[in-house]
Parts: structure tokens; C-alpha cells; sequence
């Protein structure tokens, strides 16, 4: 079913891609679109009609049915400066959460027709192709980084885009502006490190669940245990991730955060 509203939700955002769209701003700076709030209410009508009593928060319009153990977190476009853009680089994100775990996980980039998806203890997939993370040491990795919207998450992630490079010889980045498509990209195999600070739990939900069962690690930024709905993590193919663990703290200890 999430896959299904993933894909009518993709035929929304093709229609409006590479268009004339009029780009909104929010109250906290962020953008919005025709194309997020349409994106957000076909995938609502499609996951109400399986799973009517389910609560549901979407980036757009927040919680329905706001009370039970199961809930749908919904991000009809991450990356929507992206889109508005004509950038290629977002996607949609769909995960159903229960007590804490996300069991279920959606992103879908309409462009690439990469379909991502993910339910718990079954593997992650790519187009019906298992994937997995990369064997990749530092010498070879790409790092990822979002940021939220605080000036200290922002100024942390800006830090450490060139403090761990020179810490690890090899270590590249990329800043793609989408989360859901930065853990896709590291479940896939494509980079090995993904460093999340502060953002939503719809941005990210779906893609930890892909990491996890693609035989990724996600801890915390000091290394304990991460659970969602944490939004500070750094998640990795796990083969240095002890290592970057270090590392993060090193730089958050320098910077006094």
C-alpha cells in the first residue's frame, strides 16, 4: 500500500516538475508548493482508505486521527528547494511508525524512478533488486550530511563537511539537500556515512528503516543507542563508525555544543 501512494504521489510531483511553480515560504523560511500539498493528500486518501483508524503526520498538514500505537509519517517532497529548482535531486518519503519503530519505509525520486523500500526484518530494496551498504573503508567514502533549521545545527554540519575530511584521508562530501534520498543513497551503497542533525522525523523516517535493513549502524552522535524519534544520529555502513563516533565528539567538544 505505501507503495502504491508512493507512486500515485509520483505522478503529481512528474506533473509539476520543470515547471513554472510558484514557490511559498513558511514562517520558519521553508519552502512549499502546490506540488508537496497535492503530493500529501493523494498519499493520505490512498493510506485511509487501507488503514482508516491509523493517525498520520504529514509535513503540510500535521496530525489525522492523532491517537493510536501506528502512525504514518509523510514528507511529499524532501527537498523541495530542489524541486522548485528544477533540481533532480528529491523524493517522497512514506514510513509507518509503531511504539518508537518504523517497521515500514517508502522514498520514491519520480524522476529517477529509483523506488526505495523497506519492511522490517525482510531486507531493503531498490526496483524489487535487494541492495545493501557499501564495504567501503574511509579511504574510499562519501559523507552526507542535513541540517536543521537552528543556527547550532547548521554551524555544527558546516564543521564537520571539513573538519572530518582532513581527519580521514579519502573522505569526500556531498550536500544533495535531501535526507530521504541521502540514507536511500547510503542503504544503496552509493556513500557510507550519513550525519542527520535536527531535522523532522518524516524526513528521515523511512530512510533509517532502509539503512537498518540494508546492514547499516545508526547510534547516536556520542555512539549509545538511537531510537526513533531521535533526530541527531549518525548513521554508516558501519565499518568505521566507531571511528567517526570519535571524531563527531571531538568536534562537538572544540565547537562548545
Amino acid at each position: 500500500m505505501a507503495i502504491q501512494a508512493a507512486l500515485a504521489a509520483g505522478k503529481i510531483l512528474e506533473k509539476y516538475y520543470e515547471t513554472e511553480i510558484l514557490k511559498e515560504f513558511k514562517e520558519d523560511k521553508s519552502i512549499t508548493t502546490v506540488a508537496d500539498r497535492e503530493s500529501e493528500e493523494v498519499i493520505k486518501k490512498v493510506i485511509c482508505e487501507t488503514y482508516p483508524g491509523y493517525c498520520i503526520l504529514g509535513e503540510e498538514t500535521g496530525y489525522t486521527n492523532n491517537k493510536g500505537d501506528y502512525t504514518w509519517h509523510i514528507d511529499p517532497i524532501d527537498g523541495t528547494r530542489n524541486f522548485s529548482n528544477c533540481l533532480p535531486f528529491f523524493a517522497l518519503s512514506i514510513a509507518l511508525e509503531h511504539k518508537n519503530k518504523i517497521i515500514v519505509g517508502v522514498v520514491y525520486n519520480p524522476i529517477t524512478r529509483s523506488l526505495f523500500y523497506a519492511e522490517t526484518g525482510k531486507g531493503a530494496y531498490l526496483n524489487d533488486k535487494k541492495i545493501n551498504v557499501s564495504k567501503d573503508n574511509s579511504s574510499h567514502a562519501i559523507l552526507v550530511s542535513g541540517k536543521g533549521k537552528s543556527a547550532e545545527d547548521r554551524k555544527f554540519a558546516r564543521a564537520l563537511m571539513h573538519y572530518l575530511p582532513e581527519r580521514f584521508a579519502g573522505l569526500t562530501v556531498r550536500d544533495f539537500g535531501c535526507c530521504a534520498l541521502d540514507l536511500a543513497l547510503l542503504a544503496q551503497g552509493g556513500v557510507e556515512v550519513g550525519i542527520e542533525l535536527g531535522l523532522d522525523g518524516y524526513d528521515f523516517a523511512a530512510g533509517v528503516l532502509l539503512v537498518q535493513e540494508a546492514g547499516g549502524k545508526i547510534t547516536k552522535l556520542d555512539g549509545s543507542s538511537w531510537k526513533f524519534p531521535d533526530n541527531e544520529f549518525i548513521a554508516s555502513n558501519g565499518v568505521f563508525h566507531d571511528l567517526l563516533v570519535e571524531e563527531v565528539q571531538k568536534q562537538k567538544k572544540k565547537l562548545g555544543i
